[in-house]
């Protein structure tokens, strides 16, 4: 099988399964072998009536014991399927286990698609998903007489910012620290929309809050710098390329106002990785995070000239080094 796309990011040393996207091999288990790793995938059903989530895991090859647990969340418009898990399966490589969801509405997860009318419920679905995960590999902790091991939370644009909308409605011991990038963690007022159109927004969405018809600039053509990996993106069919709809943008107008008034309230340690030429989110927004929280334990990294997708759109090395910033930091909080 070859896949379809090419580069950036897929690596692993094989040449007969040399990237993460195109056709969905048959023999999967063989297909993450050939890249270090073991992977799997299932269907969670969130209690009470919830929506059926999509759901991956990456682990080490090695039968021996994590070194942590690392709960990822993806951007708006993505899924776990395509580019995104090429930083999952390159953490896994380097010793840790990796767990992810489509969120509601986006890859394979039920729901309209990139319809999120109600993050709070988001939120609630995937600390479900999560402690369930948690549950299940403390068991195995247990039998193996090892203790409890570390849980990290790793978001990227939305993700980072449900990340930490997760830290402030859970206890403050159940995350040893979160991988931020890119956050969306309050719209800047350079590119939030102007009164009225928040307004006008809020009043149509309260009648058709599905229709898809926010204006708003090409997300692939800002965000991944590489031409031959803008391709591969535009090519995963798990993607939203439509405009937002009208009860999305809404909803995370409400929910970065809220994120940024509580900014003061974020006590988990945490990395925080953004690019100086980001034109999706703001990486002075960033630095307010990184300025107001209240961590003990905090690091930022401003990397001069990158766009927002730091671990995929930017060239080979530019990755790798974000990469090994994120595993560096990881690698001095976990056993």
């Amino acid at each position: 099988m070859t896949a379809a796309g090419g580069g950036g990011g897929g690596g692993g040393g094989s040449t007969q399964y040399p990237n993460f996207w195109g056709s969905e091999p048959e023999e999967e288990e063989d297909y993450y072998a050939a890249h270090g790793v073991r992977g799997s995938k299932s269907f969670y059903e969130v209690p009470d009536g919830g929506p059926t989530l999509f759901t991956r895991s990456w682990r080490p090859l090695s039968s021996a014991a994590p070194r942590a647990l690392i709960f990822m969340i993806h951007g708006y418009g993505n899924d776990i399927s395509w580019t995104f898990q090429s930083t999952a399966v390159f953490l896994a490589r380097s010793g840790f286990a990796c767990f992810a969801a489509d969120l509601p509405g986006h890859g394979r997860s039920h729901g309209l698609r990139a319809f999120v009318p109600d993050l709070d419920s988001t939120l609630f679905h995937l600390l479900s998903f999560f402690r369930s995960v948690r549950r299940d590999q403390d068991q195995d902790q247990d039998q193996d007489r090892g203790g409890a091991l570390p849980c990290f939370l790793f978001g990227e644009s939305m993700g980072a910012a449900l990340c930490l909308l997760l830290h402030l409605r859970t206890p403050r011991d159940e995350w040893a620290g979160a991988v931020l990038v890119a956050p969306m963690c309050k719209i800047s007022d350079r590119i939030r929309p102007r009164w009225p159109l928040p307004q006008i927004l809020t009043f149509l969405a309260r009648f058709a809050p599905t229709l898809p018809l926010v204006p708003t600039a090409d997300l692939l053509e800002k965000s991944v710098k590489v031409p031959r990996k803008r391709l591969v993106a535009a090519a995963n069919p798990m993607r939203y390329n439509g405009k937002p709809r009208l009860g999305t943008v809404v909803e995370l107008l409400r929910v970065t106002d809220h994120l940024g008034a509580r900014l003061p309230e974020v006590t988990l340690p945490f990395l925080v990785v953004h690019g100086s030429a980001d034109e999706v989110t703001d990486p002075d927004v960033s630095r307010a995070l990184y300025e107001a929280a209240r961590s003990d334990d905090k690091t930022i990294r401003i990397y001069d000239g990158m766009l927002h997708s730091l671990l995929f759109g930017e060239p080979d090395d530019n990755v790798d080094l974000v990469r090994k910033d994120i595993l560096a930091w990881l690698n001095e909080r976990s056993c």
